[in-house]
């Protein structure tokens, strides 16, 4: 069985990240890479990470551009067979049929309400609908689209699990233990909170990658700590 959590690699640094999967591998299968690490380490990073440790990837771009460009992009990483490679639903539905035609063995993962934005955040870019609103017409978007995997506040995750029915993936950002600091995130659940509500995997960064600063054993204790409370 795959782990529910997927870590966020949110470093720029090659070793740091290798550090952070050889500490968690045991109770890890899935790592999160950004725009912060492919852009400056690329495709032949990633496979340097996956010569040290074997990982399934959840590959983060957000790709937002016309059909042909996004189809383009998804081509060119699909040599790395990312599990998930994520989109912004926002593109609307060819681009994101553009981007499931591409990558057909992979997961295309439409991208809601980013978590980091609130009711006023999307008042102010001239968006009438709430973050649940939004994001249940996004979610159901991609997924008319060919998108088989959903990206969405864990406080919405309930609402498109009813929109989008139980094959959909829902992952979802934004899930912070009890114990942890919300940093740059609005919406917010905790970890069991968020499986509760129908959530198939869960990003976590910073609630369990602080921890190598004590040391790696540390980490790992952290992110099986995590786990077991899921069990």
């Amino acid at each position: 069985m795959t782990s529910p959590i997927i870590l966020a690699l949110d470093t720029d640094e090659i070793s740091t990240a290798q550090n952070w999967i050889a500490a968690t591998r045991k109770s890890i299968d899935i790592y999160k890479v950004g725009l912060v690490f492919f852009l400056k380490h690329g495709i032949a990073g990633l496979n340097e990470l996956r010569d040290k440790n074997e990982f399934e990837l959840f590959l983060d771009l957000k790709l937002h551009d016309i059909p042909n460009t996004v189809a383009g992009a998804v081509a060119s990483v699909k040599a790395l067979a990312p599990r998930f490679l994520t989109v912004h639903a926002a593109g609307g539905d060819a681009m994101v049929r553009a981007a499931v035609a591409a990558g057909p063995d992979i997961s295309i993962t439409g991208v809601t309400v980013l978590t980091s934005l609130d009711a006023n955040a999307l008042s102010s870019m001239g968006i009438a609908q709430g973050p649940l609103e939004y994001a249940i017409s996004l979610a159901k978007v991609a997924v008319a689209s060919g998108a088989q995997a959903i990206v969405c506040s864990p406080l919405e995750v309930s609402a498109i699990r009813q929109a989008v029915g139980p094959h959909i993936e829902l992952i979802t950002p934004g899930v912070r233990p009890m114990d942890s600091e919300l940093g740059d995130q609005s919406r917010v659940m905790t970890p069991e909170q968020a499986i509760e509500a129908g959530a198939n995997f869960l990003v976590i960064g910073r609630p369990i990658s602080s921890y190598f600063k004590n040391s790696a054993a540390a980490m790992g204790e952290r992110a099986e700590e995590i786990l077991e409370s899921l069990a």
